[in-house]
């Protein structure tokens, strides 16, 4: 049984890791997307309107990538967890719906009127297409996170006789006090992505010196957005967040913050340490006393729980992963704000465009918003273990009995493989699109 379920999460966690590299970017370039268009419109300006079409050829193929990974998924509901599926199905399957029915139509049949339709509809019903997208995108994630909210913090439900749990209050739903915080914390988080990946485009195109006026225009778009979206992903999402964790998860808000041993006068921010379960205790910590209860709490001797005010079944099943996906998380974070705010201060001072090593830095930082935004999910999915819906269903009880764990095995084997060349197809065809770039007929400035 421990097998199965081991098997069952890692083939999860690769599929989910795999899909998620794709909508994070798109979610985010929607957004520049229309700020783009929106700039043509204002300004009558060509490589506005040349800017939004060329990304939105990078967010097709990103789309159309996400769609393809992201079916397996839902299969795995049916295979790998039907026994959750059949009891939780009253609840996350009317969002996990909704997502399907609305929002995925209302963003792949935009799309495709964005990408063939702007000399038919004029410009300003084409700035409307590249909107529905946009809006698709982000009601997408909204419904996602819905689905993902009720899981971490349930509402609105009861059980029947049969185990089943269903809504009494489906307005609940959408009123969770885990989704806004959620959903704002990840939609932001997916921009900072997306301002990474046009300011590194357009780095790549100065440092080259090929297409440098699109190259301008991309590297102070990305850098704009990436310093606004990286702080408000720090503060106030970010923090919202944490606080969330700490009302309605306290074990997984120590276990996050490396927390074996309540502080009576104040809890202590690590900086550095190694978790050690075994004598319950961090190796090596660098910490700075009380900062962790005034950023929690606003008082600086306020008390937070440790893990040693928890049952051990209470706690995570996972601590170090838990513990350092949330620190390079937040590290990844602050690194980003520094960054960016580093840049637009040589943007500031008229010396960003010819300062190589910060564009350099800038072309080669585009992995890692990635990083941040998965080990941001993880944060969310180890702190919710032992639990698929956080008090109430256990991991272990939402299995299917009958799927062996060499089936899930090999099935993962074959994902891994055919997920390979999936990255392999994506990445040439992107390299593809910047290489060619956003001018027509590839005309160089």
């Amino acid at each position: 049984m421990d097998d199965m379920i081991f098997y069952d999460r890692l083939q999860f966690a690769f599929t989910i890791t795999f899909h998620y590299i794709f909508p994070q970017l798109t979610m985010g370039l929607s957004l520049l997307i229309v700020y783009f268009k929106w700039k043509f419109l204002r300004t009558q300006i060509e490589k506005y309107n040349n800017a939004a079409k060329f990304f939105m050829k990078i967010f097709a193929v990103n789309f159309t990538i996400g769609v393809v990974t992201g079916i397996p998924m839902e299969f795995q509901f049916g295979t790998n967890w039907a026994k959750f599926s059949e009891l939780t199905g009253g609840i996350i399957g009317q969002t996990l719906a909704m997502e399907g029915l609305f929002s995925f139509f209302l963003e792949s049949s935009f799309l495709a009127l964005f990408i063939f339709g702007e000399k038919l509809m004029g410009q300003k019903l084409h700035f409307l297409t590249g909107f529905l997208v946009f809006l698709g995108s982000w009601a997408s994630g909204y419904l996602i996170l819905a689905t993902n909210s009720w899981m971490q913090h349930p509402v609105g439900y009861e059980i029947l006789e049969n185990g089943k749990y269903v809504l009494n209050n489906f307005s609940a739903l959408f009123s969770n006090p885990w989704l806004i915080p959620a959903f704002l914390h990840n939609q932001f988080a997916s921009l900072v992505t997306s301002s990474f990946v046009v300011a590194s485009i357009g780095a790549f195109y100065i440092l080259r010196n090929k297409q440098v006026e699109y190259g301008k225009l991309f590297l102070k778009t990305g850098v704009v957005f990436g310093l606004i979206s990286s702080i408000i992903v720090a503060f106030p999402t970010g923090d919202w967040n944490a606080k969330n964790v700490v009302k309605h998860q306290p074990a997984s808000f120590a276990a996050m913050e490396g927390i074996f041993k309540t502080e009576k006068a104040g809890s202590e921010i690590i900086l550095i340490g190694q978790p050690n379960t075994v004598e319950k205790k961090l190796d090596n910590k660098i910490a700075v006393p009380n900062i962790l209860s005034f950023l929690t709490y606003q008082k600086w001797n306020k008390q937070i729980a440790g893990m040693d005010q928890f049952k051990k079944e209470e706690l995570p099943t996972n601590i170090p992963a838990l513990y350092y996906a949330y620190h390079i998380m937040v590290g990844l974070g602050t690194v980003f704000i520094g960054i960016m705010g580093l840049a637009l201060f040589f943007l500031w001072r008229k010396k960003l465009y010819t300062f190589k090593p910060l564009l350099w830095a800038i072309m080669f930082l585009v992995p890692f918003p990635y990083i941040a935004n998965l080990t941001g999910w993880y944060v969310a999915e180890l702190g919710r273990q032992p639990y698929l819906v956080y008090g109430l269903l256990k991991t272990s009880e939402g299995v299917s009995p009958t799927v062996s764990s060499g089936n899930t095995l090999f099935t993962l084997l074959g994902f891994v493989a055919l997920y390979m060349l999936l990255g392999l197809l994506f990445l040439v065809l992107v390299g593809k699109t910047i290489h060619v770039g956003p001018t027509p007929q590839n005309q160089k400035n």
